[in-house]
This record gives structure tokens, sequence and C-alpha cells, in this order.
């Protein structure tokens, strides 16, 4: 009995690139499971696949999420350390004062464990509407902690944020535009408390990757430079200058490619000197979000990466504003960063189970045509008999040909069902030949690049993609997808991935590479009755907030999971949504909708007892979990 080849941890690492996206956060085990070590590639280590076992003998229903509260504590620590770390290096005089953008997640876990483990750096938050800062002004932050207001702002917000300073808070309020200043201003003075102010300046320099145009002059938020300088003159007139204290400049989210960033930061640093020579105390430099995470571990500045790592983003950040504020004689500010998707990404796994297999048609061989048979359909034929590594090329373009012939005399009736079927077959069969051929050449010729995808099986999981990685659909985001377990088997199938909503864009059919976007994910051939689960990594940053109820698939459960010296502990377990959760959404009530059953119920011709099953039955749906279950 042949056994299947076995391979190392390593090689299986190299295939999913484990070790390139992880940041040290998981690993492949030497029993071939996908490990989270927490703490760092030194501490514990506690298999994935053991943990969705358990909560699956707990009857926690997949899909899930796993939440690792302990990677965002690491996360937190390394970008406040990072930055330390450059100041000293550089000498730098200022210090450094991290802001967490409440809107990248923010869920209860992620903003508790923020503020809790941020606390002994004094890092902050920031708020981007007046629901963020009632969450925000119940954090126990410290004393020096920023609390930055950022996004158009109404009286009540701008009245909210001016309590939240008289009652202790370290609250600057940002200028998005010019109106806002002198509505701050009446506020204030209604109040009774003085602001302090921030300006969000509209940068020139533009960032890279997705997010490219919400930056430069047509940005969306921001002064120009007029009127910045009408700013300060309107509060050097009443005597307010000393209230304008921090200066904001964002080039944008995920900005992969360090050079934009330090263009950004030497002319941020520009107009902080610029505004402390017009008289303005200014103690902040707010250099904004973008720091980028490396989703395909490429290291480049390709939309899905980043060509430089966490310490060299703090230490560029340090030096190029020390040397342009000390070009001028300026004293060095407190530098702010207010990164999230860097914090929050690393700690979610969002976990699928594979429900069914959809396979391309030519797995075998197919039967000769008879003699029947449309000549085209003979001509296939032949040509997969006489298919070579010399001739491929000519044998696949001629396949290719008649495949499309017969579709359209298909469509004008002069070309039977059973025809067409078996020249499908033929023609995929002919394809999967050309493909084992292609593999194994030096170079894969330009024309056979969509023969992995046109192959690939369609592994159909238990998700929806609008829910649970909406980011995925809307903007082709890629995050890395590993199997949970089996990597000591070398992957022997090429899928994609597609979701249970009926919407043909609920699908994933691109995947992570050094090189270039993957068009199929190698994984192993599904064996019945026996679970395979996929993880999704890397999406702690936007997707809990994001997700829409397409379909009515409602929020996914999760799991808070830490893990120690003795294995792992699940600490909580929040229920994914009912169907009657996500119904309500839209305006009905559970007690309407079984009023409206139970007429149709009266007046159907059900037995009594049918009647009363089927009721039952409606109530027990209306309860459970929106995705499918055993």
């Amino acid at each position: 009995m042949r056994t299947a080849k076995r391979f190392s941890p390593k090689e299986a690492e190299e295939i999913y690139l484990v070790p390139y996206w992880s940041g040290g956060f998981f690993r492949v085990g030497e029993d071939g499971e996908l490990e989270v070590t927490p703490l760092g590639p030194k501490g514990p280590a506690a298999s994935l696949l053991e943990i969705v076992e358990a909560l699956r003998d707990e009857g926690r229903p997949l899909p899930l999420v796993l939440r690792f509260p302990q990677i965002l504590e690491a996360r937190v620590k390394e970008l406040n350390e990072a930055f330390f770390k450059a100041m000293e290096k550089y000498g730098y005089q200022g210090t450094y004062r991290g802001v967490y953008p409440v809107k990248v997640n923010q869920r209860r876990l992620v903003l508790e464990t923020v503020a809790r483990v941020g606390r002994p750096y004094h890092y902050g938050l920031e708020a981007g509407s007046k629901a963020e800062l009632a969450l925000i002004l119940a954090q126990d932050l410290s004393q020096e902690a920023l609390v930055t207001i950022n996004g158009f702002k109404d009286d009540d917000f701008i009245r909210l944020a001016l309590t939240g300073k008289k009652l202790g808070r370290n609250v600057v309020i940002t200028l998005e535009k010019f109106a806002e200043l002198p509505r701050v201003l009446r506020l204030s003075r209604e109040l009774g408390v003085a602001p302090s102010l921030g300006i969000r300046y509209k940068l020139k320099a533009k960032g890279a990757g997705q997010w490219e145009a919400s930056g430069g002059e047509n940005a969306k938020f921001g002064l120009t430079t007029p009127e910045i300088a009408r700013a300060v003159e309107v509060l050097r007139d009443q005597g307010l200058l000393d209230t304008l204290v921090m200066v904001h400049a964002h080039i944008g989210s995920q900005v992969t490619d360090i050079r934009r960033i330090k263009a950004a930061v030497r002319e941020a640093a520009q107009t902080y000197v610029q505004l402390r020579k017009l008289g303005a105390p200014l103690r902040y430099l707010n250099l904004g979000g973008g720091l980028a995470v490396d989703y395909d571990g490429s290291k480049t500045n390709f939309y899905a990466s980043a060509n430089y790592t966490l310490s060299e983003y703090a230490e560029d950040l340090v030096y190029v504003t020390k040397e342009v504020v000390e070009a001028h004689g300026e004293p060095h500010p407190i530098l702010v960063t207010e990164s999230g998707r860097a914090v929050t990404a690393y700690h979610q796994v969002l976990v699928l189970e594979v429900t069914d297999v959809i396979t391309p048609p030519g797995e075998e061989r197919p039967q000769a045509p008879g003699e029947e048979a449309h000549p085209l359909v003979h001509e296939l034929w032949e040509g997969l008999q006489g298919l070579s590594a010399k001739n491929f090329r000519e044998v696949y373009h001629d396949a290719f040909a008649d495949k499309e012939t017969l579709q359209t005399l298909y469509d004008l009736g002069l070309v039977s069902l059973k025809d067409r079927a078996l020249a499908e077959e033929i023609f995929y069969h002919t394809a999967r030949r050309v493909y084992a051929i292609v593999q194994g050449l030096p170079y894969a010729p330009d024309e056979f690049e969509d023969l992995e995808k046109l192959l690939a099986d369609k592994l159909v999981c238990n998700f929806s993609i609008f829910q649970s990685l909406p980011d995925a659909w809307a903007i082709h985001q890629l995050f890395p997808i590993v199997p949970l377990s089996r990597l000591r088997e070398p992957p022997s199938r090429r899928a994609t991935l597609v979701d249970i909503s009926c919407d043909s864009d609920g699908r994933i059919d691109r995947f992570i590479d050094l090189h270039d976007v993957r068009a199929a994910l190698p994984v192993h051939a599904i064996r019945p009755g026996e679970p395979y689960y996929l993880g999704v990594f890397l999406v702690g940053a936007y997707q809990d907030v994001l997700g829409s109820n397409h379909n009515l698939f409602g929020q996914v459960g999760e799991a808070h999971v830490e893990v120690g010296e003795e294995g792992f502990a699940i600490q909580r377990f929040v229920p994914g949504e009912t169907a009657e959760r996500v119904i309500e959404k839209m305006g009905f009530t559970a007690r309407e909708l079984t009023l409206g059953v139970e007429r149709l119920v009266r007046q159907s011709r059900l037995s009594p007892a049918e009647k009363g099953a089927f009721l039952e039955r409606y109530a027990r749906e209306l309860q459970g979990y929106t995705y499918l279950e055993d």
C-alpha cells in the first residue's frame, strides 16, 4: 500500500509563507498542525486544531473567530518600544505618545486590552464619531494619554469632547476644516473650558497602495496652507494661540513604501516648524496612521505588503523629524502616530470548515466517443491520444478552439447534450495533462497561466465573505489562508474558496505569494467524514466592523483564547448572531413573523401534528445560527 509522501513542517511553512507574514505569532508544529505562539516564537504554543476541536466539543458551531488577547498585548508593546528605542538611538529629546484609532476595531476585548496594556506607555485613543468618544471616555487611560478627536463634528460631538477635557482627559480636538474653528471656540466659551486644538494639515505628499487617494491636495480631510494661516490669525486675535498644541498629518492607510512615508514626515515636520515660527506653542506632531501590515510576506511595496519593518518605520519617523526641527532650532515635538491595523490585525483568526468540494470535469480519463459522436468530439479525442511534451501547445490550442466551436453549435441546436458533455470531459482531461507537463517546465508559458484556476477545485466553506471578509470582496484585499492540520502531507490539490451566500461574488480566488498573486490555494484532498479546517489570518483590523448582513448571515461567534505553559484556556465565548437578531435589524420582530406564519399554518391542509412540528421548527430556526449547522 502506498503511503502519502511526508514532508517537514519547514516545507509546509514555505508553501504557505508562514514565517513571512506571521510576525512570529504562528508556526507549523512538528505534528503538522498550525500553532499559535502569542508570546513569540520562544513562548508556549497551542494547536489551532485542538482549540477548534475543544470548541466543537462544547457545541460551538463554525464559522467562528479565535481572538488572542496576548497578541494584542504584544503588538501594543512592540509599537511603543520601537519608538522609545529609536528615540534613544538618535538622542531624540521628545517622547512618543501613540494613539489607537478606535474605528479599526471597536470590539470590547480589543478596546479594553489596548487601553489596559497601553496605560504604562500613556497610550491613547482616537475617536472619529460621538459613539466612539462615548466608548473612549469610559476607558481607564493615564492622565497623559491623548484622546484625539478626528472627523467632522457637530455641536454635540464638540461638547462631549470639551466636557471630557473638563473631566481631566487629555483631549485634543483636531480641526478637519476651517469652519470647525469658530464652532469650537463658541462652544468652549459656552462651557467655560479652554480647548486643546490640533490642525489637520493637508499633505501634498501621497501614500502608496490601496488608499493613496486619501492623501494629497484632494484629500477629504484637512486645511490648506492659506486656511492654516487664517486659523492662526483668528486664534491670535482672540488671545487663544496657546490652545493650538498639535499639527496632524495623515498620509493614508496601509502605506506600503517607506520612501513615501519619509517624504510625508519631512513635509509635516516642516509645517510644525513653520507654525512654531508663527508663535503657535505646538507640543505634538501627529503623523497619523499608515503603518502597514505585510499580508503576503513579500516585503515589497505591493499593495498587500510593506517594504519596511516596524523598527525601520519608527527610526525613520524619529530621525527625519529630528533632522528637520534641529535645522530650524526648534524643540523636538512629542511624536504621535495613530496606528490601528498594525496593532490589531494579528490577533484574530477566522476559522472555516469545508463542507463540500466542486471538482471540474476530466478528473478521470474519459471514454472514447462512439461512431455517432460529432466529428469535433472525435477530433478532441484524437488530440488527447497524441498529446506529448513536444506538441502540448498545439494540442491545447486546438482543443480549446474545438470546445468553443462545439458550444456555438450546441447553442444552435446542432450538437446534442451528450456530445457536449463528452467534449467537455475530453477537454478538461486534456487540460489536466497539459498542466502536468507545464508544471515540469523551468518556465511556464504565459498562455497557460490560467490553467491552475481553470482546473482548481472549489471548496465550499461555511461562511459569508460579505460578513467576515468584506474587503476581500470589495477591494481584493489578500489574507494568508492556511489549513489547520495535515501539514506533514504535501498538498496535492489546488482550490479556490466559495462561500454559502447566494451571490456569485461570494468567492476567494486570489491568494498570497511572494512574487505574484496565486490563482489557487494549495490544499489537501478532502477525506469523507473527516473535518477540514482553514484559518484566515491577519483579519483583526476593520473586518469586524465592516461586515454586512448580505443574505441575512450574521456576526460569527468568537472565542477568546489564552495560551500558557500548561496549554490553552478558552476564557470566553461570545455566540454569533441568531436569525432573529439579524432579522430584527431589517425592521421585523420575531413576534410579527410568528403571527404571520401561524396564520399561514391555520389556513393550510397540514395535520395537527404537522402544524405543531412546523411551528416548533420555525421558532427553533429563529433562535438558531444563521450559518449551516450539522
